[in-house]
C-alpha cells in the first residue's frame, strides 16, 4: 500500500484503510516498507499533423534528444488529464506550465494505470493521462512528454501488510538494537482534555523512542476529533530493553483507545 510520497506527502486513502474505524481488519498489520522512485509521464494520442522526430528534436533543450518535463509533441487538441489525485500533487509544476494555460480538465481516478485506460479508450484522442511509462506502453498510447514530475528525487514509500497471524517467525535476526526497525501505533485521545495529545507523545519520550511521523484522520466518533498514527524507531521483536512494551503500557493509560499496526525492518 503507498504509504507516503516525498513530494506530496500521506497518501490518504491508505491511512483511511488503517484507520479501519468499523473494525473489519483486526488481523491486519504492516510487516514490511519499500520505496521506489517513481517518474511520471504525460500520455495520449499525437496530433496527426504531429511527426514524433520533428516535435521531439524541437522540444529539446540544450540538444537532449529526449528531454525532460517538456512536450515532445502539440497539447492544443488534449481537452482532458486523468489521474490519481497523488500523481497530480507531485507534477503541479508541469501542468501549471503547459496544461492549466490550455483550459485542460484534470480527472481524479482511481489509479494512474486506470487513467492510461481511459485516455486510451477515448475514441477522439482528446484524452491524456499522467502515469507509469509502463502504463502507457500497455495501454498503447504515445509518450507525450516524460519525466514530468517537480523533483527528480521524487520517491514512494509502500507498506507490505499481511495477516498478524502469519507474521510468527517471520523477522529476520536484529541488528543495531533499536535502530533497525520501526512501528506504527494509531490511538484517539480525549479531546477536552488539556495536554491529552502532549500526554501520548510525551510516553515516548520518556522511552527515548524516535518518532519518525505523525498523522491524523478525523475520527468521525465526533467533528473534529482525531485519529492519530504515530510511527517510531524500534519493533516488538527487537525490544531487548523493555522500551516498546513499556510505551505500550503507557499508552493504555493514557491514551482513549489505541492500536498496534505493526513492525517492521527499516529500509532507509
Amino acid at each position: 500500500m503507498p504509504f507516503e510520497n516525498s513530494t506530496h506527502g500521506v497518501v490518504t486513502f491508505t491511512l483511511d484503510g488503517l484507520a479501519d474505524r468499523a473494525g473489519e481488519y483486526p488481523d491486519i498489520c504492516v510487516c514490511g516498507e519499500i520505496y521506489l522512485d517513481v517518474h511520471h509521464f504525460l500520455l495520449g494520442r499525437r496530433p496527426p499533423s504531429s511527426s514524433p522526430d520533428s516535435e521531439q528534436r524541437s522540444s529539446g533543450r540544450g540538444g537532449e534528444e529526449n528531454p525532460k518535463g517538456v512536450p515532445l509533441a502539440s497539447l492544443s487538441h488534449i481537452r482532458r488529464v486523468y489521474s490519481h489525485p497523488q500523481a497530480f500533487g507531485q507534477t503541479a509544476r508541469f501542468q501549471a506550465k503547459y496544461l492549466q494555460p490550455l483550459g485542460i480538465e484534470f480527472i481524479d481516478v482511481s489509479s494512474t494505470s486506470r487513467a492510461a485506460q481511459l485516455a486510451a479508450a477515448d475514441p477522439k484522442g482528446e484524452s491524456a493521462a499522467i502515469a507509469s511509462e509502463l502504463a502507457g506502453r500497455e495501454a498503447g498510447l504515445d509518450v507525450l512528454a516524460r519525466w514530468v514530475e517537480d523533483r527528480e528525487d521524487n520517491t514512494t514509500r509502500f507498506f507490505v501488510i499481511r495477516r498478524k497471524e502469519t507474521t510468527e517467525g517471520g523477522y529476520p535476526p536484529p541488528e543495531e538494537e533499536g535502530k533497525r526497525y520501526k512501528s506504527l501505533v494509531s490511538f484517539t485521545v480525549p479531546h477536552r482534555q488539556p495536554g491529552a495529545l502532549a500526554n501520548v507523545l510525551d510516553c515516548f519520550r520518556r522511552r527515548e523512542l524516535n518518532l519518525t511521523s505523525i498523522n491524523s484522520l478525523p475520527s468521525l466518533v465526533a467533528p473534529f476529533q482525531y485519529l492519530f498514527f504515530v510511527e517510531f524507531e524500534g519493533g516488538r521483536e527487537d525490544d531487548h530493553e523493555g522500551r516498546i512494551s513499556g510505551v505500550l503500557e503507557d499508552l493504555e493509560k493514557v491514551a482513549e483507545r489505541w492500536r498496534w499496526l505493526g513492525s517492521w525492518r527499516r529500509k532507509r
